[in-house]
C-alpha cells in the first residue's frame, strides 16, 4: 500500500498539450484515493499532487476537445472569472440563502467580505474589502520584479467550516523584460483540490483569458507596455478524476491517444467557426444569468470550479 502521495511533474507548449500529459501522466501514475463526495458504489478516484507547466499559453492548438464541455461552457467560464456572477455569493448570515458560498473574481476583487458589504453591513461586522486585482497590477507596473504580486482566495474564517470552499487558492505574478522592451508576464496558479477532468480544462482556459484581458490589459493600460503572457505554472495539491469518471475519461482521450493524431484531438482557438461560436455565446450567458436570477432557487456549483 502506498503511503506517499505521488508528486508528478507534466509540461508542454500549449494549454491542450500540457493538459492532455497530465491527465495521462496521473492516469498512468496516480493512486486510489476515497473522496468525500463518492456516491455508493462509486469506484476510487486517481490522485495525485501535480505540477504543470504551460510554456506559451496562447499558443495554437489552445483547446483540448477531450473536455467535457463546449465552446459556451468555455465562454461562460471566462464571464464568471470576470465577475458575471458575483451577485450569485449569499448572505452568509441567512440560512435561507440558497446562492453559492463565493466566486473566483469576487474573492479576488473584494476579499475579505462578502454580499453585506454592498448593503452596509460590513462595518458592524469589521470586514475589510481588498481589491487585490487592483493592487497586484499597481503592485508590477510600480516594480516588476516584485515577489509580492500575489492573490489569494482563502478567507479561513468562513472556509474551513463551509461544505464547498475555494479550490483555487493563489495567483502569483512576476515580469521578465526582453531586449526590446516588452514585459512578458509569468504566473504561478495553485489550487488545493482540481478535479482534473470535470473542471481542470476550464480552470487553466479561464485563467489564461483573464491573464490576457485583465492582468496584461491591465498593465498596458498602466504603463503603455507591450505586455505578453509568459509561461504559467499549476500546481495542484490533489489533482484527481473522480472514479465515476474514469471510464468517460477512458472512452474520450485514453483509449484514443494510440490511434489518433494529437492534431485531430484538438482544436485551434483562433479558428473562425470556433471564434463565432465564442462572439455568439456571450449573449447567450447573460440570458442565462438573467434567467437564473429571475428562478433565484441555486444549485450547488460543483467542486473545483
Amino acid at each position: 500500500m502506498a503511503l506517499n502521495i505521488p508528486v508528478l511533474h507534466a509540461a508542454g507548449r500549449s494549454l491542450a498539450e500540457a493538459y492532455e500529459r497530465a491527465l495521462f501522466l496521473l492516469y498512468r501514475e496516480g493512486i486510489s484515493f476515497r473522496t468525500q463526495y463518492d456516491r455508493p458504489g462509486d469506484p476510487p478516484s486517481l490522485d495525485a499532487t501535480m505540477n504543470i507547466t504551460v510554456l506559451d499559453p496562447l499558443s495554437e492548438p489552445m483547446i483540448h476537445k477531450a473536455f467535457p464541455g463546449g465552446i459556451e461552457d468555455l465562454r461562460e467560464y471566462v464571464m464568471e472569472l470576470q465577475g458575471a456572477k458575483d451577485h450569485w455569493v449569499k448572505n452568509m448570515n441567512d440560512p435561507a440563502d440558497t446562492r453559492w458560498e463565493y466566486t473566483y473574481h469576487g474573492r479576488l476583487a473584494a476579499w475579505g467580505t462578502w454580499r453585506e458589504l454592498h448593503e452596509g453591513v460590513s462595518r458592524a461586522m469589521g470586514a475589510v474589502r481588498v481589491n487585490q486585482i487592483e493592487a497586484v497590477l499597481d503592485k508590477l507596473a510600480a516594480q516588476p520584479f516584485t515577489r509580492q504580486a500575489q492573490m489569494i482566495t482563502w478567507m479561513p474564517n468562513l472556509d474551513l467550516t463551509c461544505y464547498d470552499p475555494p479550490c483555487l487558492q493563489s495567483l502569483w505574478y512576476r515580469i521578465l523584460e526582453d531586449e526590446s522592451g516588452v514585459w512578458h508576464l509569468n504566473c504561478n496558479v495553485r489550487f488545493r483540490s482540481n478535479d482534473a477532468w470535470g473542471a481542470h480544462f476550464m480552470n487553466v482556459f479561464g485563467l489564461t483569458i483573464f491573464n490576457r484581458d485583465v492582468m496584461a490589459a491591465g498593465l498596458h493600460t498602466r504603463t503603455g507596455r507591450e505586455v505578453r503572457l509568459a509561461r504559467l505554472n499549476w500546481q495542484a495539491d490533489s489533482f484527481h478524476i473522480y472514479g465515476k469518471d474514469l471510464e468517460a475519461a477512458r472512452q474520450r482521450l485514453f483509449d484514443r491517444l494510440e490511434t489518433t493524431r494529437f492534431e485531430d484531438r484538438t482544436y485551434e482557438f483562433r479558428d473562425e467557426t470556433i471564434q463565432m461560436i465564442w462572439r455568439e455565446a456571450e449573449d447567450a450567458v447573460r440570458e442565462k444569468i438573467r434567467a437564473q436570477d429571475e428562478k433565484g432557487s441555486f444549485a450547488a456549483p460543483g467542486e473545483g470550479r
